[in-house]
């Protein structure tokens, strides 16, 4: 009994204090919690250590190649375990599985190129498709701008013929004598009112 108290870590004194009581370790060189502050490490503020930029950014890059390749090895480990199980325990078993898997797997890769095989001719034609739509699209636009510029090119003859007609009417010095003595024999009064709707109300007597 006493060897098995001396050789716990417990102290003799602790285990043998009255169990009402409370124990308080006087433990020496330590402040309690209500002790103030030293006066020498009143004005104190610790800093951190410096660290530098270049080697934290390494350290974080080596750290985390680091978790990936002890995360690798302990899924390859766990997958070599898992199949040293398997086969202790399934046995003869564990060849048939992976044939039926290979199996299953050529099968599946089948089917796979298959229906790759057809969305890709589905795939051509919605892009030739698409393809024509463009094209349409273009000629259609083509004949519009070639509308438009027709009609252009027609409003442009249609207004130079007006100029060619209103020309006629232009004082030149061919016939400079002949407006003057026109306007000369037929005088314009130009002095007159209108009302709203541009109807002579008034007009004054040419003199």
């Amino acid at each position: 009994m006493l060897q098995a108290i001396v050789s716990g870590r417990t102290p003799v004194v602790r285990l043998l204090a009255p169990r009402g009581g409370v124990l308080v370790e006087a433990v020496r060189g330590r402040k309690s919690r209500s002790d103030p502050k030293a006066k020498s490490k009143e004005g104190r503020i610790k800093y951190p250590p410096p660290v530098d930029p270049m080697e934290m950014v390494v350290l974080k890059e080596r750290f985390t190649e680091y978790t990936l390749i002890m995360k690798a090895l302990r899924m390859q480990f766990k997958e070599e375990m898992l199949r040293k199980r398997y086969e202790q325990e399934v046995g003869s078993l564990a060849e048939e599985r992976a044939k039926q898997e290979a199996e299953e797997h050529r099968s599946l890769m089948a089917w796979n190129d298959a229906e790759n095989l057809r969305l890709r001719k589905l795939r051509e034609l919605r892009l030739q498709r698409e393809a024509e739509v463009a094209e349409l699209k273009r000629k259609e636009a083509a004949i519009l701008q070639q509308q438009e510029m027709e009609n252009y090119i027609k409003q442009k003859e249609k207004e130079i013929q007006q100029l060619e007609d209103e020309a006629q009417s232009f004082i030149t010095l061919e016939n400079l004598d002949q407006r003057i003595e026109e306007a000369l024999d037929n005088p314009k009064n130009y002095n007159f009112a209108i009302d709203k709707e541009g109807r002579v109300v008034k007009q004054t007597v040419a003199q």
